[in-house]
């Protein structure tokens, strides 16, 4: 899924003493409104651009296609560069603000960043609910747009450092499962909405995201900055008690020793992104990279953001497409919390291969359902064949939702070494939303090309994607991160011969070079 679940994975070792508190509990509600909040914007937007109310004031030239489809045919309808700019601007936003939003998070602090996030929330709600004009509601989704690239940046940073060591992997999944309940949630309202008569149903789907934006909002005023963050910007005896007071107990020196250590080496690094072009970090980049480009070309988000769309352009009708879409969003919660429960248990390999099967035969044989039945100037789609392409709609969601959704950024946070953790994430988090943004703009219009093809079109890329899983991402299950080099990369039989022995590996023999190994004691820096 889009930009979802951007937590970086701690080092592995020492299980401090900690106690679940009352600031975690809040911290986990704030990962559910933060997710809610980008999941509700995925979801929403392609609802209320199926409802003839918003075509007739935003878009009169898509609304007289869909009354009378003419010429253009059932899958032209929708072809609009307006209509997709109207989707795709809030992730181009995201993208631009994400270069922003490393730099607040990192000077300014992760609570700051979220207060950013939740303003810039708050007014893009204003202006797509009172939209008058086109330009109000592109503007709207911009600002969206912005709160997404800080939000996304700081509440998942925020979480890995706040939550106690054996539930911060599990918070890395939640968001991601909240992101889809958010996809869900939008579907729900969209289903309701349309039913509203006067013609201002789109209003209240697009104000309703103003809920999850307060939520974040007062949620950000009611916590602390992270202990990570306070010592990061030099306020260490501040960090060190709200680590007393976020941990519950008084036995915090280890845990504070090793983060004003983690802080020294972090300062160390001083040009992250130039060490991420080294040979030894080749493997890591490029497999960060490639997953990102591989989950947009599934073609999963123009299912997500536009499933209405889609099922209303292959006959379903209006009612029936968002009926749809809400099935498609359950299948996406649910099989998310499959992928919680297995991905510690089967490994990531075998979930992303097993789904590639999946994905691959769910689209050719929706292509070949929709290439015998469904025409230009057809009616309407068969029940039964209605229902079966739904049913493969969801056969393909799910195995997206267990496999390349989450772990399309679980495997990259666990995998960089600690030298080039923020870099590499900053990276995986721009190349994902260029790719979303993308697809988003140019799924209608290549629907419109394409018909059919397009579900062979992007069957192609997860036959790509499989066979790139098959030979060249190695499993990380169970791997500690100090020990990924030697046990990973060195093993690996292609990537090995980018490791080169007379230079430090992961996390841990970089600590070993500049830290402890060094006589450097970190009470001194007290």
């Amino acid at each position: 899924m889009p930009a979802g679940g951007f937590s970086s994975v701690p080092p592995a070792g020492v299980e401090f003493e900690a106690k679940i508190t009352p600031i975690v509990i809040i911290s986990c509600m704030m990962a559910a409104t933060g997710g809610l909040m980008f999941g509700y914007d995925v979801g929403v937007s392609g609802g209320v651009t199926s409802m003839p109310d918003f075509l007739k004031k935003f878009f009169p030239v898509v609304y007289r296609k869909t009354r009378n489809p003419g010429s253009e045919g059932n899958y032209c309808k929708y072809d609009n560069q307006g209509l997709q700019l109207f989707t795709s601007s809030l992730y181009l936003a995201g993208l631009t603000a994400t270069f922003f939003a490393s730099y607040t998070t990192r000077t300014l602090g992760r609570r700051l960043t979220m207060l950013i996030a939740g303003f810039f929330f708050i007014v893009g709600v204003v202006l797509n609910a009172a939209a008058q004009d086109l330009t109000m509601l592109i503007i709207g989704r911009i600002l969206l747009g912005c709160g997404v690239g800080f939000a996304n940046q700081a509440v998942p940073l925020f979480l890995s450092e706040i939550a106690p060591t054996r539930i911060r992997g599990g918070l890395n999944i939640l968001f991601q499962l909240n992101v889809t309940i958010g996809i869900l949630f939008a579907n729900l309202v969209n289903y309701g909405t349309a039913k509203i008569k006067g013609g201002w149903g789109w209003r209240l789907s697009l104000g309703l995201a103003g809920i999850p934006a307060l939520l974040l909002t007062v949620g950000a005023l009611l916590v602390v900055d992270s202990p990570n963050s306070l010592i990061e910007r030099g306020r260490v005896e501040q960090g060190k008690a709200v680590l007393r007071k976020i941990r519950g107990t008084d036995n915090i020196e280890p845990e504070f020793l090793e983060l004003v250590e983690a802080s020294r080496l972090a300062k160390q690094v001083k040009h992250p992104f130039r060490n991420l072009l080294q040979r030894r970090n080749r493997p890591q980049l490029v497999i960060a990279v490639a997953l990102q480009i591989f989950q947009q070309c599934t073609g999963i988000n123009a299912i997500m953001f536009y499933a209405p769309v889609l099922f209303d352009t292959l006959g379903f009708g209006n009612d029936a497409a968002l009926y749809s879409a809400v099935i498609t969003g359950a299948v996406n919660v649910l099989s998310t919390v499959v992928s919680i429960y297995s991905v510690d248990k089967v490994g990531r390999r075998v979930l992303l291969l097993e789904a590639g099967v999946q994905m691959f035969f769910s689209q050719v044989i929706i292509a070949i359902i929709l290439g015998v039945k469904v025409k230009d100037h057809s009616e309407d789609l068969h029940k039964g064949f209605a229902i079966f392409v739904v049913v493969m709609v969801c056969t393909f969601v799910s195995a997206f939702a267990w496999s390349w959704g989450p772990l399309g950024w679980l495997i990259p946070s666990e995998t960089f070494p600690l030298e080039t953790r923020s870099a590499g994430q900053s990276v995986t988090v721009c190349v994902n939303l260029l790719f979303t943004f993308v697809i988003a703009q140019a799924f209608l219009s290549m629907l419109c090309h394409f018909k059919f093809g397009i579900f062979l079109f992007f069957s192609g890329w997860v036959l790509v994607m499989s066979i790139f899983t098959l030979f060249l991402i190695p499993e990380t299950k169970n791997v500690p991160i100090e020990e990924m080099t030697e046990r990973v990369w060195k093993q690996h039989w292609f990537w090995k011969r980018f490791m080169d022995d007379d230079e430090y590996g992961g996390a841990g023999d970089f600590a070993k070079k500049n830290g402890h190994a060094n006589g450097f004691d970190p009470a001194s820096q007290l």
